[in-house]
Order: C-alpha cells, then structure tokens, then sequence
C-alpha cells in the first residue's frame, strides 16, 4: 500500500515538474494593456481597422501602430476610454478617404502588361515583373476590391478601381494591400502639404507648376461640366485662381504634351474660366476647414505669398492673423498691375474669399515700428511668418522709408549702401555679416570697419574660384580683417527681444550639401540678394505650443527656414538656387512660397522635421516622360477673346482679355491628354480603330 502512494506520488512529482517546465518553455506573454483595450473594443471582429479582429487592432494601438480611435465600429466614447488607457488624449481630425492616383486602366493606356493567368496584384508584381513598361501604374486586378471589408471599392470601366465616398472608412486595408502605392488614404489636409513625389502618377505639367496644382484633375472636371469642383481642386493648392488665370506665367503649358502635336492645352485660360464662373455665381468654393488646433500664428506681409500662407494656416486649423504696413492688401498684386490686367474687383473678391474662410487681417500694422516679433510671440502667437518682400517692393511702392528694419538685426545691403552715398548711415552693430552682393559687398565690408565694427564676415555660397571676384580684390579686404566664408549659407538666426545675438552657418561641399555647422556671434545681417528672406520665427524652444515668455519678460528666439521648393537646387539654408530672388518673377511662385511656409509651420508646430520628402520630384529629378506620341488629331487651340481695340481706346483701365464662354471652355478642356507618367487620353475616334 505504501509503494502504491510513493508510486502515484511519483507520478504526481514528476507531472508536475513536466508541466512548470512546459510552462515556461510555452510561457506567452500577454500585455494587460492590450486585454485592456481590446475589452474596450465593442468586439464587432469587423475587420474595418484594417488589422485581423479586435485582438490584432488591440496589439496594433497598444504598440503605437494604431492610434485610439482606428475602431470604425465604435464612437467618441469608447475611443476616449481607449485614449485614457494609454495615457493619450483624443482630438478630432479629419477623416480620411481612398482615393485612387492613377487615370488608365490597362485596356485604355497606351501601356501593356503581362499577366499570364496571375490574379492578385501582389503575385503580378513578384513574377514576371508585374508592369513591363510603367513603373507606377496600377495592375488592374483588383485585389484592393476583395480587400475592402465595406464593399467601398469597385472596378470601373477603365478597369481601375473607383471608390464609393459613402461607404469609404478610411481604414487603409486597400492602401495597405496595394503594392503599386496607386491607391492612398487622402484629405484636404493631406493634399494641401502635397508635393510631388516620384513614386506617384503625374503629368509634366503638373511637376511644372509652382503652385503645385493638380492640373489633370480640374481640366476633367471642367470637361465633366462641374465647375465649382474645378475650382476646389485649384484651391487645395492655389486660393488665387482668379488672380492667376489673369498674369500666371503658366510654366504648365511650355511642357504640356499636346506641343508635340500642336499647342498647349490653354491650361491657364481654363483656370480663369472656372475661376469667373465661382465668382459670376455667386458660390463661394472653401475648402473644408481641419479641426482647430488652438495655436495662433502672425503672418507679416498682406501680399500674395502672405496672404496664402495665411489662408492655408487657417485651413489646417491654425488662428492665423496678417500683419500690413498698407491701408489696404494685395502688396503687388494691388499696386504693381494696371487694371485692364487685373481689375481691383476681381483682386478684392479673391482676397474677400480668404477672409472669409477665417483670416483676420490687420491694416496699418507696420513690422520694426508698430510692433516686432519679439511682442508678437509674447502675445501668445506660436509662429511668426515673414513674407514682406524687398528693395522691389520699396520701388513699386514708392516708398521713403527703407531704414526701419521688419527683422530683428537684418537689414539690405541696397539700402545700407543707399544711405551711405547720400551721406547718413544705418546704424550697425559690432559684429556685422554680409550675405552675398558681389563687389558691393567688399564695399559695405570696408564701410562697415570704418565705422568701428569689431569684426566684419562676408558669406558667399560658391567656392572661392567661382566667386565674381577678383583675387586682389579678396586679399586686400583680408588684409583689412575682412573675413570670408565660401561655400557657406546662412541656417539659422538666434536673437533675444528685439537683437540679433547669433547666426549659424552651414559649410557646404562643392555640391551645395552640408558638411557642418557654426555659430558666429552676429548683431547685424546685411542681405545682398535684395529682398528679405521667408523666414519661420519661434520662441527657442523650438515646436514648443507655447509662447517661451509671458509679456514683459525677456525672450529668447530662433528662425526656421520653410521646406525647399521643388525648384531649388540645393537645400540647406536660405535664399537657395533655383528659388525666386525677386517680388516681380512671378505671383504663382509666391503663391506655392506661400503654401510652403504654412506646410513648414504646420509641421514644425506638430513636432515634425520642417523637411520636403525626401523622394520629391525636383528640378533636375530624373523621371520617365515622352519625346513624341502616338497620331493624334490636330486640334487648333481657343485663342482669348479680347475686347475691340476702340473700346480699349475709350476706357484704358477696361479689362482686355474677356475669358471664354462656356462652348470654348468645353472644347478646350477636350484637347488636354489627362497625361500621366508616360502615358496619356487617346481621342475616342482612335481608340476605336
């Protein structure tokens, strides 16, 4: 009996040892956090996260994957107890929605691929190289339509995906499963700080135009008859189409396909007509509002660039406020054009739209003498923007007083210079640099140390070989204990209250990338380019949401360059090649500086990099385009009609140009090609054969 319990005690012993090592080999974790969330999932298991089940969207949001409200299946409630859990707080947004970004279907481009019985987009492009000639077009198989868990999705006509905006979540699944990236979650937000990248679908006219307007899409609208859409996709990017269909440059149409064949698309006409049409109707297009954010941002200068900065600020939810010397806004837009150019009721009915949306405007205001940046960010504003342009806007302007200085410690070169020759001064500090000006800039050198400056820098961006400057010239401004920097560009600004304390430059390679960074003790800047650079000012405690010191206490600032244009050249620093240097070249290129500045403030207020990305199409980006096409039939393009010559004889201030009726504005719309990367609209009669 004793050996039959010592027996089956044994056994017990043993079992038990069997099962804790079991434990412990087989031992799975699991994270109380996520048993938490997932017990305040309504446990639908629906799929519409994107994530498989409430387990998997539980893990997802615990591990920062997610964030609280992904649950489609949910409301407010239980995302701010998800929310509470992870120690987070919820805040509205806006929704997301699908949105294809490719035009042809694979039975209407003029692009072929190769299937061989494969079915899922994903396996197509694993074997057999998936598209043969487009790198970025989509399959056409339709594996984002299965993938929809709410039936959102279809295949059209053209065999390209089409989505329902009705039953659209926002979830991702389709985004996710998509391995041509053709189809992505978008809002207004999302396609305001859009910039063109190279792993998307776009036409040459597109990647031309400054403003970075989907031109494509608002021709098809208006070919569709639907105007006012034609003029909210224009906005999402430019709230100046009336102003531009009048004096844009129109870069879009010297590459616009359609050269090949016969002229350019009037892209800029067209842009005018659906423009006149918002304006005759009476509709006022906005585009939708993001929830507010709370922070409040100065914009000085009531120009284009201003004036669009301030618009797109209010758009992504920001309190944005323009500063303006004038009585009145427009800047050069205002003063600077005849009226048979540009009527002042079209410009006041432009810039009556962006008020309305939100943006408080305060006339009169002049920066360095009504108040400073400094008193701006006490007074509780997060950012300060500058776009009040330069010596050009002094001369179109015609104005006396070009010694107050909107900047704390810069000042222009031009103007320093100017003041010398007529025998006064401005006054400087001890430590002065110079920011390019060619030989004027030895000049203003050697001033500034007679007048007692106890070190004097000259900064030039080009090597020392490529500088215009003779090499005697150079040395003799050594010996005077000039000091140069070449190959070097201006980064940042540090001052407190109203002086300048520092600047940091960057060192860069012959290329124009950075190599290093130094700070150089400076109280005064003399800018040789002219004008006055876009510039982000922030309390040091840079992407901090509040102001660093209440009013009446010292505070100490920053500057934060915007994000390069698709048209510079190089990156670091300020007054980068390839960028406007001049309030005259265009009101398109200070409209897309405008939309720059609010994107970069945005961003930086967020805690994000202040940065373009990274795969941008820029300038010299390399990407696929056509050198010729296939047969298509001419078709001669709708000239602008123009009012009779007697009539522009008896009233000058008459607006030439008319704008096109309904009829013209149709058959125009008709001639464009809806290009993408290398592909394009064929005529329907050729379709057919």
């Amino acid at each position: 009996m004793l050996a039959a319990f010592i027996a089956i005690g044994g056994i017990g012993l043993i079992a038990g040892l069997g099962l804790a090592i079991a434990s412990r080999i087989f031992y799975v974790y699991v994270d109380p956090k996520v048993v938490e969330i997932e017990e305040a999932l309504p446990g639908a298991n629906c799929g519409g996260c994107g994530y498989p089940g409430c387990s998997g969207s539980a893990a997802a949001i615990a591990a920062g994957e997610a964030p609280p409200n992904v649950c489609v299946a949910s409301g407010p409630e239980v995302h701010k107890k998800i929310a509470a859990i992870l120690g987070v707080e919820v805040k509205e947004t806006e929704p997301d929605i699908a949105r294809p970004g490719c035009y042809y279907g694979v039975g209407k481009a003029d692009l072929k691929y190769l299937y061989n019985g494969i079915e899922d987009c994903r396996a197509a492009m694993l074997l057999n190289g998936g598209a043969k000639v487009c790198p970025i077009g989509c399959l056409g198989l339709g594996t984002c339509v299965r993938a929809c868990p709410f039936g959102a999705l279809s295949m059209g006509p053209d065999n390209l995906p089409v989505v329902d905006t009705d039953l659209c979540t926002g979830c991702g699944t389709c985004e996710r499963v998509c391995p041509r990236h053709i189809i992505t979650l978008t809002s207004n937000s999302k396609r305001i700080q859009r910039e063109y990248t190279t792993d998307e679908c776009t036409a040459p006219c597109q990647r031309a135009c400054p403003a970075g307007i989907d031109i494509p899409a608002y021709i098809q609208a208006i070919r569709e008859g639907d105007y006012l859409e034609a003029i909210r996709i224009i906005k999402e990017t430019n709230p100046f189409p009336l102003v531009c269909g009048r004096i844009c440059v129109h870069p879009c149409e010297t590459v616009c396909r359609r050269n090949l064949v016969d002229e350019p698309v009037a892209i800029n006409h067209l842009k005018r007509f659906a423009a006149d049409y918002e304006m005759n109707s009476g509709q006022r297009v906005q585009i939708p509002r993001a929830p507010a954010t709370g922070m409040k941002v100065a914009v000085i200068g009531g120009g284009a660039e201003g004036l669009t900065a301030a618009y797109f600020l209010n758009r992504l939810g920001h309190d944005a406020t323009v500063y303006e010397a004038a009585p009145i806004l427009g800047g050069l837009l205002r003063t600077g054009l005849p009226q048979n150019r540009l009527p002042q009721k079209v410009l006041d009915w432009e810039i009556d739209g962006i008020l309305e949306a939100g943006v408080e405007a305060k006339l009169g205001r002049k920066l360095g003498r009504d108040m400073t940046i400094p008193s701006l960010l006490k007074n509780g504003y997060q950012a300060v923007v500058v776009a009040t342009g330069g010596w050009d806007t002094h001369i179109i302007q015609k104005s006396n007083d070009m010694t107050t200085s909107p900047l704390p410690g810069v000042r222009l070169l031009v103007d320093f210079m100017l003041k010398r020759k007529q025998g006064s001064s401005l006054q400087l500090g001890d430590y002065v640099m110079i920011l390019g000006g060619g030989n004027t800039a030895l000049e203003a050198a050697d001033a500034c140390r007679e007048m007692g400056a106890k070190a004097v820098y000259v900064v030039f961006r080009s090597s020392e070989d490529k500088v215009n400057l003779s090499r005697a010239a150079i040395e003799e401004a050594k010996n005077k204990g000039v000091q140069f920097v070449f190959c070097g560009a201006l980064y940042r600004m540090f001052g407190e209250d109203d002086k300048l304390t520092s600047v940091e430059i960057s060192h860069l390679s012959p290329q124009g990338q950075e190599v290093s960074r130094e700070k150089v003790l400076v109280d005064t800047l003399l800018l040789g380019v002219g004008r006055f650079p876009e510039l982000i000012y922030v309390p040091s405690t840079t992407g901090s949401k509040e102001a660093a010191a209440p009013t009446g206490e010292s505070l100490s600032w920053e500057t934060v360059a915007p994000y390069p244009s698709p048209f510079a050249e190089e990156d670091v620093g300020i007054f980068r090649p390839g960028e406007a240097k001049s309030d005259y070249r265009a009101v398109v290129e200070a409209i897309g500086a405008g939309r720059r500045a609010a994107n970069s403030v945005h961003r930086l207020l967020n805690g994000a990099p202040v940065e373009a990305p990274s795969n941008m199409i820029r300038k010299h980006t390399m990407v696929l385009n056509l050198n010729q096409i296939e047969p298509i039939p001419s078709i001669p393009r709708h000239k602008m009609p123009e009012r009779p010559m007697e009539e522009q004889l008896r009233d000058p201030d008459a607006e030439i140009a008319l704008g096109y009726s309904e009829e013209e504005a149709l058959e125009e719309a008709k001639r464009c090609l809806r290009c993408g990367l290398i592909c394009y609209r064929r005529p329907e009669v050729e379709a057919r054969h």
